[in-house]
């Protein structure tokens, strides 16, 4: 197995550590490899939103999903009604518990605030007469 293979194996944090080495011990090989990196296409998601090499097949039904917004507030239509209606029901039904965990995670962040707020007024409250205290004596 060539070096060639066995970096593709790893992934891009190979290629990328192997092109920062290649600046630091003499930078004419860290530009070739940029440009290897560039031109074989194993950096692609740098270029015009491609996803490269290492992309993940299963996220393409999310892209086709997104691909096929109207823009106009609703799905465009599979054809099939039944369908139609129980996606406009499941969007609904997540779009109201993202709605509910975001209401929650406020609610939570306003009772973390309030508790961090209340211990520093208890703590300032008993540095206050001890320190009223010591400059009276």
């Amino acid at each position: 197995m060539g070096l060639v293979q066995k970096l593709d194996d790893v992934g891009k944090p190979a290629w990328i550590a192997l092109m920062v080495v290649s600046f630091i011990l003499f930078w004419p090989a860290g530009i070739a490899v940029l440009f290897y990196l560039i031109g074989s296409g194993r950096m692609r998601c740098w270029k015009r939103g491609h996803a490269g090499r290492w992309h993940m097949p299963e996220a393409e039904g999310a892209r086709d999903t997104l691909r096929r917004w109207s823009g106009h507030g609703r799905y465009q239509t599979s054809g099939n009604v039944a369908f139609d209606e129980y996606r406009e029901e499941t969007l609904r039904r997540l779009e109201d518990e993202q709605k509910e965990f975001f209401e929650f995670l406020d609610r939570l962040r306003k009772s973390k605030d309030q508790a961090e707020f209340d211990q520093f007024m208890a703590e300032r409250a008993r540095r206050t007469p001890s320190a009223a205290t010591d400059t009276a004596a």
